[in-house]
């Protein structure tokens, strides 16, 4: 799928389209956990319900990492009490599906149709990009949970749009200052599929790693979803003469991408280094023995060694019985934020919410590390991360703290 520009009556367009898609009443599951605490009198938070629209994936190459956020996303609920700031949280599902269409349906559905009072979620990049002025317009809240496009929350963003996750360039930055200090023969090939994250990804990395006075050895870009023999790509790749290949991929991408890579060969001559999506949850165990050795960037690995991080893996583990992945995690987190924000607003609608999120500071209870708002996305520490065997499973070994990144610009 190619992004292209959206005039004003086009995106009005695109999120009319009526909502054919499921809804499903989420609520908390069994894992034990303290409850929310109650805001004192006079200090915000409220009683009643609020209304979340949990907008995720449930279809197409993106359904796995929809199913990791509605799995934070329900453990945060389960261990305090389902509540934010005093408020009991309604969710209501909506599958974004893989396209534009299909994400603009699920949030006009939610939005409208469903009456919701917040919304969290989005993949997508092109979704979000499409969704943010309904928010400004509807004067909502919209927390982004996945979807890195930096124009969101940059210069052209809105009041109303957060994210508690990432920005596609910003993780992909650290790569690039990374490399750049290292001696890479030949330079350094950069694949990434053809829409807006990936764009976006592409200009991170390689404005970061030629700063740092690396070499682009050439730049492709696969369609993006409808991408499954990646040979044609290899063979440029092997006949560009790089000394290594920065790509980023993820969900289904991400498992044919890697397993051909050391299918072709080009493992054993060429190190793969990408954005940690790469390597992220069951693909990286559906990887297997391709994916050893790889390393990536990224703001959240399940092998961190904190406290919050520590019972946040047990808990995950004890009610789902895997790992959590960073999308679980950014779901968690905003789930987080909007409880400390809500403990604060005196009401619901987007102005009062959107004023008590930039009030917050520093979230210091978060599984990827103390991280804080700045300009509505996040200033976090970022991982440069390696493929282990691990205790049975394979695992994203902390290898550095890259420090704190913030939006890239």
């Amino acid at each position: 799928m190619v992004d292209t520009p959206f005039t004003r009556r086009q995106v009005l367009s695109l999120f009319g389209v009526a909502a054919t898609l499921p809804v499903l009443a989420a609520c908390g599951s069994s894992v034990g956990g303290g409850t929310a605490p109650a805001p004192a009198p006079g200090e915000g938070g409220g009683t009643g319900t609020v209304r979340v629209g949990l907008v995720v994936p449930q279809s197409g190459v993106y359904a796995g990492l929809g199913e990791d956020m509605q799995q934070g996303w329900d453990l945060w609920l389960a261990q305090n009490g389902g509540t934010f700031g005093g408020y009991t949280v309604e969710t209501v599902v909506a599958d974004e599906g893989e396209t534009p269409q299909t994400g603009g349906a699920a949030v006009q559905q939610v939005l409208q149709s469903d009456g919701v009072d917040i919304v969290v979620g989005i993949v997508n990049s092109a979704v979000a990009i499409n969704a943010a002025p309904l928010f400004a317009e509807a004067r909502k809240i919209l927390v982004v949970a996945n979807a890195g496009a930096a124009a969101v929350t940059g210069a052209n963003g809105n009041p109303y749009v957060w994210r508690s996750s990432f920005q596609n360039a910003q993780v992909a930055a650290a790569m690039g200052t990374h490399l750049g200090g290292e001696a890479v023969p030949g330079g350094v090939f950069v694949i990434a599929p053809d829409y807006a994250a990936g764009d976006e990804v592409i200009s991170g990395f390689t404005g970061a790693y030629e700063a740092a006075g690396g070499t682009i050895a050439g730049t492709v870009k696969p369609p993006f979803g409808t991408t499954t023999d990646y040979q044609p790509f290899l063979t440029q790749i092997q006949q560009s003469g790089a000394g290594a290949v920065f790509c980023f991929f993820s969900g289904a991408e991400a498992l044919s991408f890697v397993t051909q890579y050391e299918q072709f060969g080009l493992k054993a001559t060429t190190p793969l280094y990408g954005s940690g999506f790469l390597t992220e949850g069951d693909v990286l165990q559906r990887q297997g023995a391709a994916a050893l050795g790889v390393q990536t960037t990224l703001h959240y690995s399940n092998a961190l060694d904190n406290p919050a991080n520590t019972a946040f893996v047990e808990a995950y583990e004890a009610e789902y019985g895997e790992p959590p992945t960073v999308f679980a995690l950014q779901t968690w987190d905003a789930a987080n934020v909007l409880n400390r924000a809500l403990a604060e607003a005196t009401a619901l609608d987007g102005d009062t919410v959107s004023a008590a999120l930039g009030g917050i500071g520093t979230v210091d209870d978060s599984p990827r590390g103390p991280w804080s708002f700045e300009g509505q996305s996040p200033l976090q520490k970022i991982y440069l991360r390696t493929v282990e065997q691990g205790d049975g499973l394979l695992v994203n070994a902390i290898t550095e703290d890259l420090g704190e990144q913030g939006q890239v610009t």
